[in-house]
């Protein structure tokens, strides 16, 4: 595949990126996302097979790209691993907030529900996408225990670095959606005072 192609694909899956993080999923035509991406139906169809599988591929994408920014402030020296992971959710906490709700970032927020019924192979592409996330986040809190930022995994005993990074991811999906719902901040606010409490040094 040469590079023009690689770009058009590209190009495709970013224009989709943004209208369906603002519109949702089933929301969004196929004439629309053409007339945005400004390409005739037959380069779409050249790339993906549907619309189900441009979703799928889009989900891919979104996760690929984001695995990488997490393992770049995840990877860093400086600061300690605690104050890295807090530093990730007071990201989500800004970026998940009502003045941000109009270009909704998070296609697991966006999307989630929505297509868990509507495309098995969009579900499971989120169900891995997530799966992997939470299993950076338990690597950069089991490096928190290990440089001594954080004393233990948590406030209670069984809650080991896997279980409370899927506990606090759990937490801020829950907390991004009755922000949504309610047009209200008061959500994150509360997950990011219950993070910081789980997290304490």
């Amino acid at each position: 595949m040469n590079s023009r192609h690689t770009d058009t694909r590209q190009h495709i899956l970013d224009t989709g990126k943004r209208i369906i993080a603002a519109k949702g999923f089933s929301c969004v035509g196929l004439s629309e996302l053409l007339q945005a991406s400004e390409v005739p139906k037959g380069s779409f169809y050249h790339y993906f097979k549907s619309k189900e599988a441009f979703g799928q591929i889009l989900l891919e994408d979104y996760f690929d790209n984001y695995l990488l920014q997490l393992g770049s402030q995840f990877d860093r020296a400086e600061p300690n691993a605690r104050e890295r992971v807090l530093g990730y959710f007071e990201h989500w906490r800004s970026t998940q907030s009502q003045a941000s709700c109009d270009e909704q970032k998070c296609l697991v927020v966006k999307l989630g529900a929505e297509v868990a019924d509507l495309s098995e192979a969009m579900r499971l592409t989120l169900r891995d996408g997530t799966e992997r996330i939470i299993a950076r986040l338990a690597d950069c809190i089991a490096s928190a225990v290990r440089d001594g930022s954080l004393s233990a995994p948590g406030p209670l005993p069984v809650l080991d670095p896997l279980s409370m990074a899927r506990t606090l991811y759990q937490l801020w999906l829950g907390a991004s959606l009755l922000a949504k719902l309610h047009r209200d901040e008061s959500p994150l606010e509360h997950a990011w005072v219950l993070t910081q409490g789980l997290l304490a040094p």
